[in-house]
C-alpha cells in the first residue's frame, strides 16, 4: 500500500514537469533566422576592400598618328638686280650755261647702287681718279699704273674694300682742264660741278637718293658747292661731301657754303681734310662749323691730291670708305 502511494505521488509530479517544459516547436521567424557572425567575421567584412564591378570593355579608340610639324623654309633675302656691265662709259653732259663735257661712269654692282661724283684737281683732270673709281666700284677692274705714276695712281697700296660692297662712280673734267687747268674759271667751274651731280643721279642702275661728292682742291670746294646746290634742286638726296684741300676756288666761301648746308634739314655729313702748312685750306677749313662737320688736320703742306699717299696719317682712302659708309647709312 506504502509503495502504491509513492508511486502516484511519482507519476503526479512528472506530469507537472512536462505541462511546464512544452516542446519546441519550429515557427517562420525561426525558419527565416541567419546566424549572427562571430566577431572575428565581422572584423573580417569591415576590411574587406568593396567588390568593384568592372564595366563592360569599350572598343579603344584608334591612336592618332602625330605628324611633325610643316616648318616653311627660310624666306631667303632676295639679291637686288645686277647692276649694268663694270666697264666705263664715257658720258657726254652739257651745263647750264651750254658748255660741253665729258664723263666717266663706272657702274656698280647692284641696280640700283649708289653713286660717288669725284671731281679731280687743278693740276690734273679726270684721271686723276683713273685707279681710285675702280676700286671703289669693286668689280674687278685694276688699271696698271706708268712707272712713275703718283701715289693716287698706284692701286698696290690701297687698302681691299670691304666683301660685297660696290660704288658707281662718276668722274668728269671740268672746262679748259684737260691735262690740266690752263687757267682759273670759278663761275664756269662751279655750273660744271652741279651739272655733273645733275647727270651722275640720272644714270642707268644709279640710287638718285643717295649720292655723295668727293674732290680735291678746285674739286674740294666743287663737291661741297654740288651738293649743296644739288640739294637745293632735287631735295636731300647728296648725303655727304668730303673736301681735300678746297681753298673758296669756286667764288664761294667754303665756311660759308658749310653754314648754308647747316641750315638745311637734315644736313648732309661734310669732311674737310688739309695740311697745317696750305694757309688757305688751313683756312677755311678751320672756319667751317656745323653739326655734321668735322676737319681732319696732316702735318706738312700736302696739297690736293698730294694727301692721298701711303704714309698720309691718318690715311686718306681708309677715311674715304669711312666717309662713304657713314654717309650712305645715315651715320
Amino acid at each position: 500500500m506504502r509503495k502504491l502511494g509513492w508511486l502516484l505521488v511519482l507519476c503526479v509530479l512528472l506530469a507537472g514537469c512536462a505541462q511546464e517544459a512544452p516542446t519546441a516547436q519550429a515557427t517562420p521567424e525561426a525558419a527565416t533566422a541567419v546566424a549572427s557572425p562571430t566577431p572575428l567575421e565581422a572584423a573580417s567584412a569591415t576590411l574587406a576592400p568593396p567588390t568593384v564591378t568592372p564595366p563592360p570593355p569599350t572598343a579603344s579608340p584608334a591612336t592618332a598618328t602625330a605628324e611633325p610639324p610643316t616648318v616653311a623654309p627660310p624666306t631667303a633675302t632676295p639679291e637686288p638686280p645686277a647692276g649694268p656691265p663694270p666697264e666705263p662709259q664715257t658720258i657726254a653732259f652739257t651745263a647750264s650755261d651750254g658748255q660741253e663735257l665729258v664723263g666717266v661712269y663706272y657702274p656698280g654692282a647692284a641696280d640700283p647702287s649708289p653713286i660717288v661724283v669725284l671731281m679731280h684737281w687743278a693740276r690734273g683732270d679726270a684721271h686723276d681718279w683713273d685707279a681710285i673709281a675702280p676700286w671703289l666700284q669693286n668689280r674687278g677692274l685694276a688699271p696698271s699704273p706708268a712707272e712713275g705714276a703718283p701715289p693716287w695712281l698706284d692701286s698696290a697700296w690701297f687698302p681691299p674694300m670691304p666683301e660685297g660692297r660696290s660704288y658707281a662712280v662718276f668722274t668728269f673734267t671740268f672746262r679748259g682742264c684737260e691735262g690740266s687747268c690752263a687757267q682759273f674759271d670759278p663761275e664756269g667751274w662751279l655750273l660744271d660741278a652741279q651739272a655733273a651731280m645733275r647727270t651722275a643721279r640720272a644714270l642707268e642702275g644709279v640710287d638718285s637718293e643717295r649720292m655723295v661728292a668727293v674732290g680735291a682742291s678746285i674739286g674740294g670746294d666743287g663737291a661741297a658747292d654740288g651738293c649743296l646746290l644739288h640739294n637745293d634742286e632735287f631735295a636731300a638726296t647728296c648725303l655727304g661731301a668730303l673736301s681735300l684741300s678746297p681753298g673758296s676756288y669756286l667764288g664761294r666761301a667754303y665756311a660759308e657754303v658749310i653754314q648754308e648746308h647747316g641750315e638745311a634739314a637734315p644736313m648732309p655729313l661734310i669732311r674737310c681734310a688739309y695740311a697745317d702748312g696750305d694757309a688757305p685750306a688751313a683756312r677755311d677749313c678751320r672756319a667751317a662749323q656745323g653739326e655734321r662737320y668735322a676737319a681732319i688736320e696732316y702735318a706738312g703742306d700736302e696739297h690736293g691730291m698730294m694727301l692721298v699717299q701711303p704714309d698720309a696719317d691718318p690715311p686718306v682712302l681708309p677715311l674715304l670708305l669711312d666717309f662713304l659708309e657713314a654717309s650712305f647709312s645715315g651715320g
